[in-house]
């Protein structure tokens, strides 16, 4: 009898035992399997990735270009007149509605070259300059671009770009550059509450990014920013090592 009970409780154990690792197999089976890879925390990286062409040409298409100053940057129009050489080959990457190119074609440059990824904003600057053979507008990725510039304009380019492609930028600037060639703009000297485009940053983060690249000639605060962009912006004129 002894026997017989301890049979039984043998048996129960054995079911119980199986009963619970079915059930874990099957839990296993319907629970996904988290990738850290794609946790939430990439949700800035998703929507960072979807800055491209179609971005950009929407932001044309419905005027939304709340960055535009509509006027040429000041600390980049002192910079300009005191260029003395108006054959200069000058590149504006990300020109938007370019008006620092407007203010160098009306100072008799005879050398300019813009550059955006959208169509919309680059169709309308092709009619606006038709005429001018003096400005050359392309259609397409600052990064594939290929040539060489004495003078590459920085307005508002660095910071509408995702800030993992921040080093590319400091790489492909100092490839487009001729030798002596410089970069001349500026660049926020903040962070923003909301989440960008525009991206900001500091001064000592910067000065990290292009040492390897660049030889500093003006690295500053801007007195002339601007007036809604007073107290933000850096002045910046580097020349490639």
């Amino acid at each position: 009898m002894l026997q017989a009970f301890r049979q039984r409780v043998l048996y129960t154990l054995r079911f119980n035992t199986f009963d619970s690792l079915r059930f874990l197999s099957e839990i296993k089976q319907q629970t996904p399997i988290m990738d850290i890879n794609k946790s939430e925390n990439n949700y800035t990286d998703n929507k960072l990735s979807n800055l491209g062409q179609s971005f950009w040409d929407k932001q044309y298409e419905s005027n939304s270009t709340g960055w535009d100053l509509g006027e040429v940057s000041s600390p980049i129009k002192k910079y300009i007149d005191q260029l003395t050489n108006k054959n200069l080959s000058i590149l504006i990457p990300g020109c938007g509605n370019t008006y620092e190119a407007d203010y160098l074609l009306q100072q008799n440059f005879t050398n300019v070259t813009v550059i955006d990824i959208a169509p919309t904003l680059v169709e309308k600057l092709k009619i606006k300059y038709a005429s001018n053979p003096n400005i050359h507008i392309l259609l397409g990725d600052f990064f594939s671009h290929q040539g060489q510039y004495d003078l590459i304009i920085e307005q508002t380019f660095f910071c509408a770009l995702n800030p993992s492609l921040r080093e590319s930028y400091v790489k492909k600037m100092s490839e487009l550059l001729a030798s002596k060639g410089k970069l001349m703009g500026v660049l926020f000297d903040r962070t923003f509450e909301k989440e960008g485009p525009p991206f900001g940053g500091n001064q000592e983060e910067y000065k990290k990014m292009f040492d390897a690249n660049f030889d500093f000639i003006h690295f500053m605060p801007c007195y002339n920013s601007y007036h809604k962009r007073a107290n933000t912006e850096l002045f910046v004129l580097l020349k490639k090592k």
